[in-house]
């Protein structure tokens, strides 16, 4: 797959899909050129509810369609689905445990000139603090396509977070995404990196530099943040003795904090965490604030050096 946003990967899955399964439905807050869910409203005209700039109604309507045994998707943009849903999600989704599928496009600060107040740093955390929520972070096109196969059989909530901008292709279309379970892309003993989504393809690039230089890294792809692979950072923890996480989100409740929940129970460890400072963010190319908040190569090895000599 060439480069593509995990947006557009997004689109194209819950196509294809539509004509696979006549029980998928998708509803949309007005906004399905961007969410990319514009093609199967094309296709399948009787099976796409665009419901307005109308969040709560959006996420409610969503609930009655999967109580009729449709598999309902719910797209808009990350700020508006966990921010003015949340009520709906935890009271009307997530209590009665329903089968409803909230892919979130637009995450993260790489929304760009879109500004602090569209550039949603916070979602992961919201959505992992509510019971029987899973929630998926892909890292490229490939793994976003298999991720949406895989959630269509899984029975539950589940939030998936996509972004705007197109991202370099890690994984080839023999991928097997698994729900819980991280992915090890690089072996290493000296550091563990533990990234999810435009990290990973972040942290890749920092482990090859880092060889250079004679350290090395195992690199871990966690796509899923929860439920977390509890043993793989277990495992990763013994044997590398430091962690850096990365995330293109706050460093509080996110990714980092869910792997340091794990760390200081099961394997006391140093953890750096590379992710937004509880800062908002501001207005900037996607480019201009990857940098701008510190996502990127060099502050990868800046924390992997740091977490080694803390060792």
């Amino acid at each position: 797959m060439n480069n593509i946003a995990t947006r557009e990967a997004y689109g194209q899955a819950l196509a294809e899909l539509g004509d696979l399964r006549d029980d998928i439905v998708v509803l949309d807050a007005d906004l399905s050129k961007s969410t990319k869910t514009n093609e199967f409203a094309k296709r399948f005209p009787k099976r796409f509810f665009n419901m307005g700039i109308a969040e709560q109604n959006l996420i409610g309507a969503a609930c009655g369609l999967s109580i009729t045994g449709k598999i309902p998707f719910v797209s808009t943009f990350a700020v508006f689905a966990t921010g003015r849903g949340f009520e709906i999600i935890r009271n009307s989704v997530c209590y009665p445990n329903l089968n409803v599928k909230i892919c979130a496009t637009h995450a993260g600060i790489t929304v760009g000139e879109d500004g602090g107040s569209h550039q949603s740093i916070e979602d992961i955390s919201i959505m992992r603090s509510i019971p029987n929520m899973t929630v998926l972070v892909p890292a490229d096109g490939v793994e976003t396509k298999k991720m949406i196969y895989e959630i269509t059989k899984y029975e539950g909530p589940v939030y998936v977070r996509l972004g705007r901008s197109s991202v370099p292709s890690i994984f080839n279309d023999d991928y097997d995404f698994e729900i819980g379970k991280g992915v090890i892309l690089k072996e290493g003993t000296d550091a563990t990196i533990i990234s999810c989504g435009i990290m990973v393809n972040e942290a890749i690039m920092a482990s090859k530099l880092l060889e250079s230089e004679g350290i090395n890294v195992r690199v871990i792809n966690m796509s899923t943040i929860k439920p977390i692979d509890k043993e793989l950072i277990i495992e990763s923890a013994r044997k590398t003795g430091a962690i850096v996480t990365a995330e293109e989100h706050s460093i509080i409740g996110g990714l980092g904090s869910a792997v340091s929940e794990v760390v200081t129970e099961e394997c006391p460890v140093i953890v750096k965490k590379i992710g937004v400072n509880d800062v908002f963010g501001q207005s900037g190319t996607a480019s201009e604030l990857i940098s701008e908040y510190g996502l990127t190569v060099d502050n990868i090895i800046k924390k992997v050096k740091e977490a080694i000599k803390n060792k």
